[in-house]
């Protein structure tokens, strides 16, 4: 991706935050330059990667294939000793048109909430045990309190205020349902790490390759430099 196209992406991300009056810790306000003064005291928003994240899965057509998020809160599997949070939440944000490509999770089991806008489409099927796509067998959903089967494929739809819960090893996609507009959405999970818990299914990539056409608007997660002396 161009630095160019994640900036308008934070920008777009941002804009449509406050005009749902959503208030952001205030990381997420730092600037690269500021990011440079940052000492040990912000080690559990580097070490757990919390903030800003844009993706077109390494496919180059982000209007297309991507997402935007921002990690508020998370734990570390990795450093319970020093993280000792068992969830995480995150704030995700899909324009109308953009498409989350399927994929599932080994370890973390989530809630995908509609925070506001249009109305999410998600698609679930089981997962067999070699990992590949169920695309028979019928699958259990629980959405708000309530349990139903659907057909393997069946997309969920979510108006703003409703969630459905993804156990693991379920896969999942995300939409838009036409017509509806961007929405904000709402991730609470258990402990997230993006970079051994995905298994996308065709494969895919996860953190984009940047083209470094203009200044960066803000640093994603995975580009904070090491704490200042």
């Amino acid at each position: 991706m161009r630095r160019s196209e994640i900036n308008r992406a934070l920008r777009r991300m941002e804009d449509f935050i406050n005009g749902l009056s959503v208030s952001l810790p205030p990381f997420c306000g730092f600037t690269p330059e500021e990011w440079k003064s940052r000492g040990h005291e912000f080690d559990e928003i580097r070490d757990n990667m919390l903030g800003w994240d844009i993706t077109d899965y390494g496919l180059g057509n982000f209007a297309k294939v991507g997402f935007s998020l921002i990690t508020l809160r998370n734990g570390n599997t990795h450093m319970s000793d020093r993280y000792g949070k068992p969830y995480a939440e995150k704030l995700l944000f899909l324009e109308e048109g953009q498409y989350s490509p399927n994929h599932f999770h080994w370890y973390k089991m989530e809630d995908i909430i509609n925070r506001g806008g249009g109305n999410l489409l998600i698609r679930v099927y089981n997962s067999l045990p070699d990992e590949e796509v169920d695309r028979v067998t019928d699958v259990t959903v629980h959405t708000d309190g309530c349990v139903r089967t659907v057909k393997a494929g069946t997309q969920i739809r979510l108006t703003p205020g409703e969630s459905i819960s993804i156990q693991q090893r379920m896969y999942h996609d995300f939409e838009v349902e036409p017509g509806t507009g961007a929405i904000l959405i709402g991730e609470v999970s258990q402990c997230n790490d993006d970079n051994t818990d995905n298994r996308f299914n065709p494969p895919v990539g996860r953190f984009p390759a940047i083209e470094e056409d203009e200044q960066p608007y803000r640093l994603l997660c995975n580009e904070y430099p090491k704490a200042g002396s």
